[in-house]
């Protein structure tokens, strides 16, 4: 893999044991008449508590933690957040501390979900917000960051979903893993299917795949389905993200290669919808390969509709970021 020099001189804690695999999915295919040809990209078998992308993301924000001297990670999301059950791990590996901010209210003591329960597994100090308002849990990490600096300690907070520039560059190398494994195995270009939620894994794989397409690659095409937001309030983190990582990749990706789409958001983050259960019935019977309601299923159910009804043809990638945990969280 050819890594852009500005990426290599950034520090990055190495979190991963390898690239994770490009895979057929020729029963899926079948059962959906062999209109297209589908793989998977399995960042869900990345290595540490149960796998999930932002692994990628989390090497260069541990790196940049240790490098400043840093003692704790500190972040924030959602009970079921893959992001904070990651931190933690990393967290873990690294022998560094760390501090999750959830959005409440919290479950009673007993009745904590799959990813809180795993949260405390690997050691992570979980404080809750009363509401779900966003206000209120930015305050709650400020206070948490003062609380440990009065404490003597040296808190590294990494921002939601870790997908700044900094955490997408891991993302980039992503991008170019894929192109790499595909190109390997004789995919010519392909539409790659995945969640988008904070933007930051559509930036990253973007900038990546025009790297790789800049070294004589194939061209391959980015579909991201909105499952947190709808893509006018994302479309824009996503542009800047790739203004911010042009800089760094050295190459600028255009915003209109940005595709966004929100048939599948359903009631909004968090909310299942019948279509992404179908979509993970179909996957768990013909592959064996399960996926969560809360992100993956929803990316599913996107590309699925998409080959039924012909917008998507020739070979096409699911991106499975993970989070097969959220399969047990009560929605």
């Amino acid at each position: 893999m050819l890594i852009p020099p500005a990426i290599a001189a950034l520090p990055r804690f190495p979190l991963l044991d390898g690239p994770s695999p490009v895979m057929p999915l020729r029963r899926l295919s079948a059962g959906l008449g062999d209109a297209a040809e589908i793989w998977i990209k399995r960042e869900d078998l990345l290595p540490l508590a149960f796998g999930g992308n932002k692994l990628r993301n989390l090497e260069f924000l541990v790196g940049a933690a240790i490098a400043e001297g840093a003692d704790t990670l500190v972040t924030a999301g959602r009970r079921w957040s893959n992001h904070c059950r990651l931190t933690a791990a990393a967290a873990a590996r690294a022998g560094l501390e760390v501090d999750l901010v959830l959005t409440g209210p919290p479950a009673p003591v007993g009745s904590e979900g799959p990813n809180q329960r795993l949260d405390l597994l690997l050691g992570a100090r979980v404080h809750w917000t009363t509401t779900e308002d966003r206000a209120e849990r930015a305050a709650l990490v400020e206070r948490v960051c003062a609380d440990l600096r009065g404490n003597g300690r040296r808190p590294y907070l990494i921002g939601v979903g870790g997908s700044g520039p900094l955490g997408a560059a891991g993302q980039v190398l992503a991008g170019i893993e894929v192109a790499d494994q595909l190109a390997a195995r004789g995919v010519g270009p392909a539409s790659i299917v995945l969640p988008s939620a904070t933007g930051g894994t559509q930036a990253g794989i973007l900038t990546g795949l025009a790297l790789a397409a800049t070294a004589s690659g194939p061209a391959h095409r980015v579909m991201g389905i909105a499952v947190a937001a709808p893509s006018a309030e994302l479309r824009p983190t996503v542009v800047v993200l790739l203004a911010e990582l042009a800089p760094i990749a050295g190459i600028e990706v255009a915003p209109g290669a940005v595709e966004l789409a929100d048939d599948q958001l359903g009631g909004g983050y968090g909310v299942p919808t019948d279509a992404a259960a179908e979509a993970t019935r179909l996957l768990a019977r013909t592959e064996g390969i399960l996926v969560d309601p809360i992100y993956t299923a929803k990316a599913l159910a996107g590309l699925i509709a998409r080959v039924r009804d012909g917008r998507l043809v020739g070979p096409v990638v699911f991106w499975h970021a993970g989070g097969l945990p959220g399969l047990f969280e009560v929605l």
